[in-house]
């Protein structure tokens, strides 16, 4: 495959943007590092380890607490973060932005507190049968606590939600939880198309967008949805640090989730106050640091552009999916036009178990992901138990998805299967 990848237009300078991540220059096996594992964590640019380190060097304290000089500029930092996140995303202000471990933990947030402020027995929650676990879970748990209805979007046989009898489905519910973007299907969803059927329904709508933010131009007016959640470590910067978006008035009225300091008005003996949002929710010494990491990773592909991002891996999907389907064998889960969909191509290899797929490519320097991904429900709707998963970002390159075909090509005859 080879020869072909110079056919493949790109508007990014793919080669430069690779020249910004250290880690893409190691070897593995003694081979260069190709990395397809960017659905489950990216990968980060210079300037994001230098926003970190920069912090810690160089203007470490805590924030809020303190009128010395670097306190201030640590505190300025971090609400500087929320201030480049709510850009991004075109939020309508930072205080609509509130700053969590992780995507499962925002979700959480929604799930403890305005789940818990406003649904009894019987109140419908609708999700589809694409999400991931960290959008089915804490609906479990709710429906095992309060007695929720839970209800099911199903998939078409071509990886789609079937919205059928989506009216029907939305009848009466209260909330709408749904992935932007599969991390299995690599299935885009129209959001603004769901958010007005659920509206119209009288529901709340929650947007999981942990695969949509990092690869799609997002913007969370225009969407619509009440709540989006998103997470650091996906979008080029770093673990430990989540997003939820919500709408002021909303944020506002919830009741909150963690307690502690800097999340209050005031104290007494008989009762707390609580602070507006994001403070209400961002309890005790917040992940500073990683805040920092995430504003440079935002503006990292800002400069870049997300029209250009999404541009680049629409292009590298389509090579990978063409390519992909020259291996004898394989059987692609998701979409096949990659013009509707994302760069996470999860596949099977007939008479290879994923984990064996995983463990001969990373032999070769290739590393992908194997498993169920967790999202067991959209693997058990097509009857796979687990899958291989390749997934691409604005650093893969056309000859890093040759190296992955032909290490397909070698996995095959590895196990002797022609």
């Amino acid at each position: 495959m080879s020869s072909a990848h110079a056919t493949v237009r790109d508007p990014l300078d793919v080669a430069r943007i690779q020249a910004d991540f250290p880690i893409l220059r190691r070897t593995v096996h003694g081979k260069r590092l190709v990395y397809l594992d960017s659905a489950n964590s990216s990968q980060k640019p210079q300037s994001v380890l230098d926003a970190m380190d920069r912090h810690y060097r160089e203007y470490y304290a805590n924030i809020h607490r303190g009128v010395y000089t670097i306190s201030e500029e640590s505190t300025a930092a971090y609400t500087g973060a929320h201030e480049k996140v709510a850009r991004f995303i075109n939020a309508g202000s930072m205080r609509e932005i509130v700053f969590t471990k992780n995507i499962t933990e925002a979700i959480n947030l929604v799930a403890y507190s305005w789940a818990r402020a406003n649904l009894r027995a019987g109140d419908p929650i609708v999700l589809t049968d694409m999400e991931h676990h960290a959008n089915v879970v804490p609906w479990h748990i709710l429906a095992a606590e309060r007695g929720v209805e839970l209800r099911w979007i199903p998939l078409t046989d071509d990886y789609h939600l079937d919205l059928t009898d989506l009216d029907q489905l939305l009848d009466g519910a209260k909330l709408l939880a749904v992935s932007g973007m599969s991390n299995v299907l690599g299935t885009i969803n129209d959001i603004p198309r769901l958010t007005e059927a659920a509206h119209a329904a009288g529901a709340r709508v929650l947007v999981d967008a942990a695969q949509a933010v990092p690869h799609l131009p997002v913007d969370v007016q225009a969407w619509g949805a009440d709540f989006v959640g998103f997470t650091g470590h996906k979008v080029v910067g770093p673990t430990g640090i989540g997003v939820l978006w919500g709408r002021t008035d909303l944020l506002n009225a919830l009741p909150p989730f963690h307690g502690g300091g800097e999340m209050i008005e005031t104290v007494a003996m008989a009762r707390s106050t609580y602070a507006k949002a994001p403070h209400r929710f961002e309890a005790g010494t917040p992940p500073i640091a990683e805040a920092v990491g995430l504003g440079a990773a935002v503006e990292y592909l800002g400069h870049i552009g997300m029209n250009a991002v999404h541009a680049h891996e629409q292009a590298v999907t389509a090579y990978a999916l063409e390519g992909l389907s020259s291996v004898p064998g394989v059987r692609i889960l998701g979409p096949s036009d990659a013009a509707s969909r994302g760069g996470a191509i999860s596949f099977e290899l007939d008479g290879v178990h994923p984990h064996d797929v995983a463990q001969v490519l990373d032999s070769r320097g290739i590393a992908i992901r194997a498993g169920h991904h967790c999202a067991k429900p959209a693997h058990a709707r097509f009857g796979v138990q687990s899958s291989s998963r390749m997934s691409s970002y604005l650093y893969t390159t056309p000859a890093e998805i040759d190296a992955f075909i032909d290490g397909l090509e070698y996995t095959r005859s590895y196990f002797k299967l022609g």
